[in-house]
């Protein structure tokens, strides 16, 4: 017999995951609890964060991780926790959510990689202060990076060994090598 799923308000899912003992994403009045990560996933997202964290010191952009949510109101406040956010809006200021970010970086699973690269993709296009989105395998030193275009038209990048991401929205540059340090591949 099959259970039929109950429909949240966005109100009902914020106060549910705020108790929640778990993580759950949020899509058309929907919640999807989200899997753990893998050890090659921490490190990373761990080694992005930091190279990140420390770049940004002392400036008005914040950095965070995976344990912060993203609302966005033009897809139906579909709500994610992308791996890493940067956020430039000094008056996104939300201590639980973020609504204005300006770099999102997501790392690649068997279980999330289709999600990232269509429903995330589209939806994360619908916030306007975005300016990169970046996929990165933790399969293979490959990097996907979409960047918007003067004319709000999406450009794509897709980076290999021995290659530099450079993020033009924080003015970053980080090797891929730096990325991958410490993951055996």
């Amino acid at each position: 017999m099959f259970a039929k799923q109950p429909t949240l308000s966005y109100a009902e899912y914020l106060a549910y995951e705020q108790n929640s003992p778990i993580k759950h994403e949020f899509l058309y009045g929907q919640a999807f609890a989200t899997a753990g990560a893998s050890e090659i996933h921490n490190l990373i997202a761990g080694s992005l964060f930091s190279q990140l964290r420390l770049h940004l010191r002392a400036s008005n952009y914040r950095v965070f991780m995976s344990d912060m949510k993203l609302s966005i109101a033009a897809a139906d406040n579909a709500t994610y926790y992308p791996d890493i956010m940067v956020v430039c809006d000094p008056t996104d200021q939300d201590p639980y959510i973020k609504q204005q970010p300006c770099l999102l970086i997501e790392v690649l699973s068997p279980s999330t990689a289709a999600i990232n690269r269509r429903e995330k993709l589209l939806n994360y296009q619908k916030l306007p202060s975005l300016q990169e989105y970046v996929l990165v395998s933790q399969a293979e030193i490959q990097v996907e990076l979409f960047r918007r275009d003067p004319d709000g038209g999406w450009l794509t990048q897709s980076l290999s060994t021995n290659q530099t991401l450079h993020l033009t929205s924080i003015d970053f540059h980080i090797p891929l090598t730096e990325i991958y340090e410490d993951v055996d591949l």
